[in-house]
C-alpha cells in the first residue's frame, strides 16, 4: 500500500470509531484496543482505575498508558499525537491542572469534533483539538514541555519524519512518552501489506530495535523502554494473510510483536 492509501483507510476507520455511539468498528472494531477482527485486546480496562478518565472519550483504541510514566507536572504544556476522542489528553489535563495546558493533534476531522464536543462539556479551557498530521505537525517549534502518544505511531508509514516533529515541538529539556507496537523482527510481507492490519496497529510495527534507532537519529537522547507486554497474534488471525507454509515459518521464526511504552529526551543544550 502507498502512504496515501494507508492515511486514507486509517481516517476512514477512525471516522467510523468517532462518529458512532459507541466507538468501535462493530464486531471488527478499528483500532489498538482490539485490532480489526483480531480479538486481540491490547488495552482492556486499564484506563478504568485513572484519574482523570473519561468514559465518553475512550474508544478502547489504545495498546499502553503513556501518560503512567510521562511524570507530568502542573502547568506543563503537554502534546497527544493522534488524541483521537481526547482520553489521554483528558488524563494529562488532570495532571496539569488549570495552570496548564494540553494540546491535542488528529487528522481525522470526526475525531476532532468530537473530542471539542467532550471538552466543551467538561469545561476544559485550557485543552484544545487541532486538526493536523503527525509528519508536519501544526504547533509552533519548541512550544510544548511533553509528547504523549497511544498506539498512533504505528499508524504512521514516515517514523522518522513523525520522530523529527516530536524533536521539533519540543522545548529543550523536553522529553516523550509513548506506548506502540513493536516486532522482534521484521514481518512477513503478508502481514505488512494487509489492509485491515495496519489500522489496527500491526502491519505498521517495525523492529523495536530500529525505532528506538530512530528516536534516536530523532536527536533524543536516553531512549528506553520502562514498559511492556506480549501481543498475542492469533492462527485464526494469521491464516487470513499466510498460507499454511507461511504460518509454520512465521511461528517458527519466533517472531513477536509486543506493546511498549518508551521515554526520551531532548537535550537542554539542544536547539
Amino acid at each position: 500500500m502507498t502512504t496515501p492509501d494507508i492515511k486514507t483507510l486509517v481516517r476512514e476507520r477512525y471516522a467510523d470509531a468517532a462518529t458512532r455511539a459507541s466507538g468501535c468498528c462493530g464486531p471488527s472494531s478499528c483500532g489498538c484496543g482490539s485490532g480489526p477482527g483480531t480479538g486481540v485486546d491490547m488495552i482492556g480496562n486499564a484506563y478504568s482505575q485513572v484519574e482523570g478518565y473519561v468514559a465518553e472519550a475512550d474508544l478502547g483504541l489504545g495498546c499502553g498508558l503513556p501518560t503512567r510514566h510521562a511524570a507530568i507536572r502542573a502547568g506543563e504544556t503537554v502534546l497527544d499525537l493522534g488524541s483521537g476522542a481526547g482520553i489521554d489528553c483528558f488524563v494529562a489535563r488532570r495532571e496539569t491542572g488549570d495552570s496548564g495546558r494540553v494540546i491535542g493533534v488528529d487528522m481525522t476531522p470526526e475525531m476532532i469534533a468530537r473530542a471539542r464536543q467532550n471538552a466543551a462539556k467538561l469545561g476544559y479551557g485550557n485543552v484544545e483539538f487541532r486538526l493536523g498530521e503527525i509528519e508536519n505537525l501544526p504547533v509552533e517549534a519548541g512550544a510544548v514541555d511533553i509528547v504523549i502518544s497511544n498506539c498512533v505511531l504505528n499508524l504512521v508509514p514516515d517514523k522518522a519524519a513523525a520522530f523529527a516533529e516530536m524533536f521539533r515541538v519540543l522545548k529543550a529539556g523536553g522529553r516523550f512518552c509513548v506506548s506502540d507496537i513493536v516486532s522482534s523482527v521484521a514481518l512477513p510481507a503478508p502481514i505488512r501489506e494487509a489492509a485491515a492490519l495496519h489500522v489496527g496497529c500491526v502491519a505498521g510495527a517495525i523492529v523495536e530495535a530500529e525505532y528506538l534507532a530512530l528516536l534516536g537519529q530523532a536527536g533524543f537522547t536516553d531512549v528506553r523502554v520502562v514498559e511492556a507486554k506480549p501481543i498475542p497474534l492469533p492462527d485464526d488471525l494469521l491464516g487470513r494473510y499466510l498460507d499454511a507454509r507461511g504460518l509454520e515459518a512465521f511461528r517458527a521464526s519466533g517472531t513477536e510483536l509486543r506493546s511498549v511504552t518508551v521515554l526520551g529526551t531532548k537535550a537542554a543544550s539542544a536547539a
